[in-house]
């Protein structure tokens, strides 16, 4: 599974020191069961859509925001909704596990990453989140299935695969995995070595996202980001080999030092990889929540409009070769779950990424900054791994801050996920998930026809009776849509990235 790597997530290492000189220096000179139709068959976007809609707003990893989280949520509060959330929806279980060390911090990354670790330092930390999957463990009812284990960071794959095996274990003995479960991790090629591919399938773990971002090595090193160790050509080769049911590429666009050209290359060459699922993030900058960012200024980015062709030209290039979108920037095989999860309205969104209703669950996290999704609170844990560790070794629990979820934002959450997630929104669908009235729904979500006068006129969606559907090149403008469902939005609290 793809990590979602967004400024509203909370995976933010917020102070960070880093040298420019040398990067500058090198670079200044250089309805269920059918498919949804869609109305518009061409992606193009026009200019003028771009400067009208290319506004800041959040990603809605969640809803709300993580900036409208609370740090006065305490541990026993989110003991609490552990408990509470025994008898909630979905009764499946997911895990994420954060591993937040990186060999060397990329100068783009918006993840709590640390670098500099000792092997002591880990071992301690490895223990904590041990500790922590064990006291969680014992809140959550034994009859529950786990379904789903994603692993991100930082760079899980940089640690010792010792560790990776001994956290493993570790839910192997907590949890009840289900015959069909998911388990995933987040790999950097430039420290993926064949062996460590062998080692995870003894593992258990069945799906690997490769993080490359792109293949020119002089955008890697704009971004201070290392190639990869082996031919990608003959990592895929092995994953494969070695009978991992899926892998994926993360790609970004809008770095500095791409062309429009040059990504539309880079996307051909993922494509020939053949992977299940391949995904183009489209690079946020906020340097004043990300000072490291700063330094990709000096070098100089993609202009809103070479960006908005980058993610036209990439969506052609998937249709073309028989890829089907997937959400915002997900493109998968036909035939993969998220394509029937698409098709049968039933495609949810988190942290982690794009996911089924079918497998996903509420989400328990563990290690610093992760982040669980429980129906009815989110919770962040300590950002800092050594506060992580002292207060888990203390306290059995590290919380940050959280929010607990009313019954009405649970409203507004499942019209921002049909949105984001399948390009359409059903009333009478949100009203019979939330066990409440179409005019309950029509009253917390303010819906009304007239607030999307403009982008009815400008093509980008229909509404017909208590439908929305978004056409096919609305899909650019999709974080813009959910906005206007947002009651918080006007409220302006944090800070957010551009749309587009």
């Amino acid at each position: 599974m793809i990590l979602e790597k967004t400024i509203t997530t909370g995976f933010l290492t917020l102070d960070m020191d880093f040298s420019r000189t040398s990067i500058i220096k090198k670079y200044k000179t250089q309805s269920r069961g059918s498919k949804i139709k869609i109305g518009i068959d061409k992606m193009k976007v026009e200019d003028k859509l771009l400067k009208k809609y290319n506004k800041t707003g959040p990603r809605y990893t969640s809803y709300p925001p993580a900036t409208f989280f609370d740090t006065n949520f305490t541990n026993d509060d989110f003991k609490e909704k552990i408990i509470q959330s025994n008898n909630e929806n979905p009764q499946n279980i997911s895990v994420y596990v954060h591993i937040p060390f990186c060999p060397q911090i990329c100068h783009f990354c918006g993840c709590t990453t640390e670098s500099g670790f000792t092997k002591p330092f880990l071992e301690r930390y490895v223990d904590a989140v041990i500790k922590e999957i064990d006291y969680v463990g014992k809140l959550i009812n034994k009859n529950r299935k786990l379904t789903q284990v994603h692993w991100g960071g930082g760079t899980p794959n940089a640690i010792s695969l010792k560790y990776i095996e001994k956290i493993t274990n570790k839910l192997y003995e907590e949890f009840d995995f289900s015959d069909n479960y998911e388990m995933a991790i987040e790999c950097n090629p430039a420290h993926l070595e064949f062996k460590h591919i062998e080692l995870l399938k003894k593992f258990g773990f069945n799906r690997i996202s490769l993080g490359i971002q792109d293949f020119r090595n002089d955008v890697l090193d704009a971004i201070n980001r290392k190639p990869s160790k082996h031919p990608i050509d003959d990592i895929i080769k092995k994953i494969k080999d070695e009978g991992f049911t899926g892998t994926n590429i993360d790609l970004v666009y809008g770095l500095p030092l791409q062309t429009v050209e040059s990504f539309k290359n880079t996307v051909k060459r993922a494509i020939e990889l053949d992977t299940e699922r391949i995904v183009t993030f489209s690079y946020a900058h906020v340097p004043s929540i990300l000072p490291r960012q700063k330094i990709l200024e000096q070098i100089g980015f993609p202009s809103s409009k070479e960006k908005a062709t980058m993610y036209e030209n990439s969506y052609d290039l998937f249709m073309k070769a028989g890829y089907v979108s997937i959400g915002m920037d997900h493109f998968s095989k036909p035939g993969d779950e998220f394509e029937v999860a698409l098709n049968n309205k039933q495609l949810h969104r988190n942290f982690q990424g794009y996911c089924t209703r079918e497998t996903t669950g509420q989400v328990y996290a563990f290690g610093a900054s992760s982040i669980s999704q429980l129906d009815s609170a989110y919770i962040q844990n300590i950002k800092n791994a050594a506060q992580y560790i002292n207060s888990i070794e203390k306290n059995n629990l590290a919380v940050l801050r959280g929010y607990a979820v009313n019954n009405e934002q649970k409203i507004v959450r499942d019209t921002i996920n049909s949105i984001m997630c399948n390009y359409y929104l059903d009333l009478t669908e949100i009203a019979v998930k939330n066990n409440c009235s179409k005019d309950k729904v029509i009253e917390v979500i303010d819906f009304n026809p007239s607030k999307f006068e403009d982008f009815i006129c400008d093509n980008l969606i229909k509404i017909e009776d208590s439908k929305l559907i978004v056409y096919e090149k609305g899909r650019l403008f999709t974080r813009n849509i959910a906005m206007r469902f947002d009651p918080l939005i006007n409220q302006k609290v944090g800070t957010y990235s551009n749309t587009i």
